[in-house]
């Protein structure tokens, strides 16, 4: 004779219940068929709403301890989903105002942006754990939880049973600030070399900059000799004879001569992550004054 199971588990949560209740009902649903039936009932209690889910019938043959089993985990991997997929955004947004409350309102949405491409695996955060690691850990905690106990609460079950999966998302978010405040330093810098540009006088109608394939650059003026050095009074350079190797120095130069425009020569500049960068930040600083070039004399000096 099959003994049947005959199982009721109480879910309690005080948000995203409607959710929850869709995604027992149609997950269990899946499994429900001729010799299983599966009942959700409703029942706020304060501000936490549980769902109780009542089930009978077999999954296993008539195995009864593998049934309940598999019926836990069936409910530890719905309410893992709910977690990672929803319940994170608020765990999220909780971390950056209680912690960061004396950022202003956009700035803190900048920050959960950064924060959720971090949880999302947009980008990388070199030894902490990705998303799956993170819903792995979760399942097996509800499942070691639901193991023992009929009924959860999950506001308090993250709370008291998730602290690992918590620091997680709170590295994330230390992080995205890291990277707000640097990025915001960096616009900063920015707006004073382009104060640092409007203010002088240009000393070049034109500089070509020639890169090498080894990143490091010449410059040239606009009959494609090097320029004088005369230009860069207070700089450690001899542009004629040597290459400047320094990206920093390079920016420094071109706001010396603070020219009306500036051309880039040599294919590096699309091949080399860190002239990528340079010259992106050399566009900012001198707005609609730059271009690059891949087929001139100059550009053909790049392999001599």
């Amino acid at each position: 004779m099959i003994e049947e199971m005959n199982q009721c588990l109480s879910i309690g949560a005080t948000q995203h219940i409607d959710l929850l209740k869709n995604l027992l009902g149609r997950e269990l649903s899946m499994n429900e068929g001729h010799y299983i039936n599966i009942k959700l009932t409703e029942k706020p209690a304060g501000n936490i709403t549980f769902l109780s889910c009542n089930f009978n019938g077999t999954l296993c043959g008539g195995r009864r301890h593998d049934d309940e089993l598999l019926f836990r985990h069936f409910v530890a991997d719905i309410i893992s989903d709910l977690i990672i997929n929803h319940w994170e955004k608020a765990i999220l947004t909780d971390f950056i105002r209680e912690n960061y409350y004396f950022f202003n309102e956009d700035e803190r949405k900048v920050i959960f942006q950064y924060a959720q491409s971090y949880t999302n695996g947009e980008r990388v955060l070199p030894g902490r754990m990705d998303r799956l690691d993170r819903k792995n850990l979760i399942i097996k905690k509800l499942v070691e939880f639901l193991e023992q106990n009929d009924s959860i609460v999950i506001d308090g079950f993250i709370n008291f049973r998730l602290k690992e999966y918590l620091n997680e998302i709170k590295e994330a978010v230390d992080q995205a600030v890291d990277d707000y405040l640097m990025e915001r330093e960096y616009r900063e810098f920015i707006q004073l070399l382009k104060y640092f540009v409007e203010i002088q006088e240009p000393k070049a109608e034109l500089v070509n900059v020639l890169i090498n394939d080894k990143g490091t650059y010449k410059l040239f003026d606009a009959q494609n000799y090097p320029i004088s050095s005369e230009f860069l009074e207070g700089f450690i350079l001899d542009i004629i004879d040597h290459e400047i190797n320094y990206d920093d120095l390079l920016i420094s130069a071109l706001i010396t001569i603070a020219p009306k425009k500036i051309i880039f020569h040599g294919e590096s500049c699309d091949q080399n992550g860190m002239v990528a960068d340079t010259i992106a930040t050399v566009k900012q600083v001198f707005e609609g004054r730059v271009s690059q070039c891949n087929g001139c004399q100059l550009c053909q000096k790049q392999q001599q």
